[in-house]
This record gives structure tokens, C-alpha cells and sequence, in this order.
């Protein structure tokens, strides 16, 4: 019994395109980590897409590494430090911090806490207005930050506080560089 040579071709055009399809769906699923993002990362990371996207700047992609060590910064201030902020000066990620009285903020509330500080901003001459501060909203929407990973701890001895810690690499803010 011989074969023809198109069903020849139509079976390694076949197994081809399965194997194709396998190493496809294998990257996908080792991309993404193997597990979907908590309601929590979506919504820091859909807060800070948002603001970045308000100014032609490209999305962050959420970082386990980076939302591991913000976490462990978190509760090192909450349980070390009562809740004061870390000092991050020299700090190898770039960073914002939010202490909040009333109770948790929620992503968001976080984020939007920082980009409230875009009223300030001047993109065409790169400054802030005076007596107020920008660095981080500019740290939200710096270009070259390409990683985000954050994290939040209800402080111990604070009645109805929180502190909440975003970490991005590469860092952002330096000096006379606009943000995007």
C-alpha cells in the first residue's frame, strides 16, 4: 500500500499545525504565570494604565516579584515602623507610599490619590507648580517604568489606617527628565 504524496504533505502540514498549536497555548499559560491576577493587582494595575494612558504613556505589567517585596515592605512598617513610611531614598525600584486615616483605601482610591497631583504638573516645561509636589504622580506615569507590583497593610496601632506601597522598575523621577 502506498501513500500519495499530498496526503503525505497533508499530514505534516497536520501534525505541524497541532504542534504549533501546542507550543502556542504552553506560552500563553507560562506568560501569564499560570494563574490570573487578584481582583486587587487588576485594579492597581487598571488605576495606573489609565493615568498613563491619559498621556500617551504605555501600560505597566504587573510583577510578582515587585508585589512580594512591596508586601513585605508593608508589613515590615506596619510591624516595625507603626505605620510611618518607609525610607526608600537609594531604593533600587521607584516607589509611592500612601498612609491613609478612615480605613483601607482601595486600589484605586490609592492611585488616585497620586494622580491627583497631575493638577500641579507642567508636562510642557517640566515642573510643578509651587508649594506642591509631583513626584508621584510623575513616578505613576513615568515611560520608561515598564513593571508595577504593590501592596497594602491595615496598621496595628492605628485605628482605621492603612499604609499602602506601589514599587515600579526601572525606577523614574530623576531629575530634569520628563516622565513621558
Amino acid at each position: 500500500m502506498s501513500s500519495s504524496p499530498t496526503s503525505f504533505v497533508q499530514a505534516v502540514l497536520l501534525v505541524s499545525l497541532a504542534t504549533l498549536l501546542l507550543i502556542l497555548s504552553l506560552g500563553s499559560s507560562a506568560e501569564a504565570g499560570g494563574a490570573p491576577l487578584s481582583s486587587e493587582a487588576q485594579e492597581y494595575l487598571q488605576a495606573h494604565n489609565e493615568a498613563r494612558a491619559a498621556v500617551g504613556v504605555g501600560p505597566l505589567e504587573w510583577s510578582e516579584a515587585l508585589a512580594n517585596a512591596s508586601g513585605r515592605l508593608v508589613r515590615y512598617q506596619r510591624n516595625r515602623m507603626s505605620c510611618q513610611f518607609a525610607n526608600l531614598t537609594n531604593f533600587r525600584y521607584g516607589a509611592n507610599q500612601l498612609w491613609a486615616g478612615g480605613g483601607p483605601e482601595t486600589p484605586r482610591m490609592a492611585v488616585e490619590k497620586w494622580v491627583e497631583e497631575k493638577q500641579y504638573y507642567s508636562h510642557a516645561d517640566n515642573t510643578c507648580a509651587p508649594n506642591h509636589t509631583c513626584g508621584v504622580y510623575t513616578q505613576v506615569v513615568w515611560r520608561k517604568s515598564l513593571q508595577l507590583g504593590c501592596a497594602q497593610a491595615t496598621c496595628l496601632k492605628k485605628v482605621q489606617t492603612s499604609i499602602t506601597i506601589c514599587l515600579y522598575n526601572p525606577p523614574g523621577n530623576y531629575v530634569g527628565e520628563s516622565p513621558y
